[in-house]
């Protein structure tokens, strides 16, 4: 065997959609190298192959198994106690590959992950710096932060004033008033951004980031004449504890953008936004007849957004928008999300096109909009979104790519068409399509070369001759036509040094 073909049939048969888990569990192995943690971190794996892992001796392949985005978070739960601080570090900081979409861990492994005593066996880590990974991970659901404030342990209530502003006031009152002195000292820090008076004291600590101030907490109205001094209004429009009479200032401001934050409040009362719905800039009318008076912050903080977002927004996909019966300011309701979708405004119907809980027959109605940003906007967040709109929507928008091949419901076929296409990206796409009755491999592309080799309408005999080429060698590794005899044979020669190479 050539050594110029060992990594390639190592890298096609980690890769390989129709390897078995006797066959992946090979690549376990240290032999196996970089395509045995490629294999971990890259793909989803069987239920054989992933207890294999979580069991495996070499911390290198559990660290690389903790980053798999593929796998089904409750999956690893095991690495949340790992004997090694860097296997929880990785899974705390999350997938290491661009992701849009992270999915939060379960409850229970957050909470290990955040009560730890240490950091593991080996000292690589503190626990404290694991938890740090964590906080910044966008693994951990608003949801999470709300549930804590009712548990029972007093360091779970310290964690839920970690997103203060964002706990409801009853359970902000109620930790302020906690029995435990540790809660409520931490709840009295935390509610500094609540107490004008306290914000003005802490101001000039804040130096350069004054403008997150002015646009996250409550203000004296010392500093809201300090913002329109400073020139500062873009934040202080956008500021939900700014008082009613500022907003009629701001509502009358030279720059529209100000004007447009404003009439996008929900708080700014009937007159006002007549006023606003006349603006002479159409973005400021749009902005305040998006939806009718009155409005819950709930509804603005999601219109917000998507709002003027434009069609190649790639912002991460946080958790979807929860519904409560008891607390409207968890989400707005299906019905509202529902109304958004047979809305005449392009941006509500942009709204409900980004909310997964949308019914299926209001999918079928979104994919075949005329805004182009509901159908993007459609085909990245909605798990009904058709395949004939992820397909068009992968054609035509080359930055949304990356998201779009890992959802589950990406076309695999129906490709066929657009074998000639000028873009190597759809043509490696068209390559891989079985319906494709004669896959390009002599193509002046790599990657298509490579795509071409996995086709499974190839023929045994043009497979083995594609392993045989360093070129095609990954591609028909991976092809899942092979046997599984013949991928373990592959290993064997990769792995044993194996004489011969049997057919």
């Amino acid at each position: 065997m050539s050594d110029s073909l060992r990594e390639p049939w190592l890298r096609g048969v980690a890769f390989n959609p129709a390897a078995p888990s006797d066959v992946l569990i090979r690549l376990l192995d240290r032999a196996a190298g970089e395509a045995g943690l490629q294999m971990c971190e890259g793909r989803d794996l069987p239920d054989a192959v992933i207890d294999a892992a979580l069991r495996h001796p070499d911390y290198v392949i559990r660290r690389a198994l903790a980053q798999n985005r593929y796998v089904a978070p409750a999956r690893l739960a095991p690495l949340a106690t790992d004997p090694s601080g860097l296997v929880r570090g990785w899974l705390a900081s999350g997938p290491r590959r661009y992701s849009r979409w992270v999915r939060p861990l379960p409850d229970d492994v957050l909470v290990t992950l955040l009560t730890a005593q240490d950091g593991g066996e080996d000292g690589k880590l503190t626990a404290k710096e694991i938890i740090g990974e964590i906080d910044s991970s966008r693994q951990i659901p608003l949801s999470f932060f709300r549930s804590l404030a009712g548990r029972e342990d007093p360091e779970l209530r310290i964690r839920a004033t970690w997103r203060w502003q964002s706990l409801p006031p009853a359970q902000r009152a109620a930790l302020l008033d906690d029995p435990d002195p540790a809660v409520r000292e931490a709840a009295h820090d935390r509610n500094w951004a609540l107490d004008p008076e306290r914000v003005e004291a802490r101001l000039p600590s804040f130096g350069a980031r004054n403008a997150f101030v002015f646009a996250t907490c409550a203000l004296s109205p010392a500093l809201v004449e300090q913002c329109f001094a400073d020139g500062e209004v873009l934040p202080l429009a956008r500021n939900r504890h700014t008082p009613v009479y500022a907003l009629d200032r701001l509502a009358r401001h030279p720059d529209a953008e100000v004007r447009a934050s404003v009439a996008a409040r929900p708080d700014v009362g009937p007159e006002l936004m007549a006023e606003l719905r006349e603006d002479p800039v159409e973005y400021v009318r749009m902005c305040a007849r998006v939806h009718p008076f009155p409005r819950t912050w709930a509804e603005y903080d999601v219109i917000d957004r998507v709002i003027g977002h434009g069609p190649d927004c790639t912002c991460p996909i946080t958790e979807p928008f929860t519904t409560s019966d008891t607390e409207p300011a968890v989400g707005p309701s299906p019905d509202w999300f529902a109304a958004c979708a047979v809305s005449g405004e392009p941006v509500l119907r942009r709204v409900a096109a980004s909310w997964p809980g949308l019914s299926a027959e209001l999918v079928e109605t979104l994919a075949r909009d005329d805004d182009e940003e509901v159908r993007i906007r459609l085909a990245c967040h909605h798990p009904l979104a058709p395949p004939p709109l992820l397909l068009d929507v992968f054609v035509t928008r080359p930055v949304h790519r990356p998201h779009l091949v890992a959802l589950p419901a990406f076309p695999r076929t129906g490709w066929a068409h657009l074998i000639g296409h000028p873009d190597p990206e759809v043509r490696a796409l068209a390559a891989a399509d079985p319906a494709v009755p004669d896959p390009p491999l002599e193509d002046p592309d790599a990657s298509v070369r490579r795509a071409a080799a996995t086709n499974p309408s190839l023929s045994p005999e043009a497979i083995e001759t594609l392993l045989a080429d360093p070129r095609t060698a990954e591609g028909a590794a991976a092809n899942p036509a092979l046997s599984v005899p013949r991928l373990h044979a592959l290993l064997d020669h990769c792995l044993n040094g194996t004489a011969t190479l049997p057919n």
